[in-house]
């Protein structure tokens, strides 16, 4: 392997590297109305402040927790979505 193709690897790796990171950071959208649905949206709230938790114990770690916090991350998106979707069922139950 010549020493470009190594260098060109090497930038591509932590190009990536760091678009992972990034994106594994975000937390989830605090979308539902507050004046509307307080619980639901302090719901979203908590989980938002979960999920930055996890980050801070990732780095903590090294990002070697066998992918489990991860998984909590997974699981807290789809939580923080469940709630939008029971702030819009609520919003047409009424």
């Amino acid at each position: 392997m010549t020493r470009r193709n190594l260098l060109i690897q090497s930038i591509l790796a932590v190009v990536l590297l760091f678009t992972g990171l990034s994106s594994a950071q975000k937390k989830p959208v605090q979308n539902v109305n507050p004046n509307k649905h307080p619980n639901l949206a302090a719901a979203q709230q908590l989980v938002a402040q979960a999920y930055q938790k996890i980050n801070a114990a990732q780095k903590a770690n090294e990002w070697d927790m066998s992918g489990h916090a991860q998984k909590a991350k997974e699981l807290l998106d789809k939580a923080n979505n469940e709630l939008k979707l029971a702030a819009q069922a609520a919003n047409k139950n009424k």
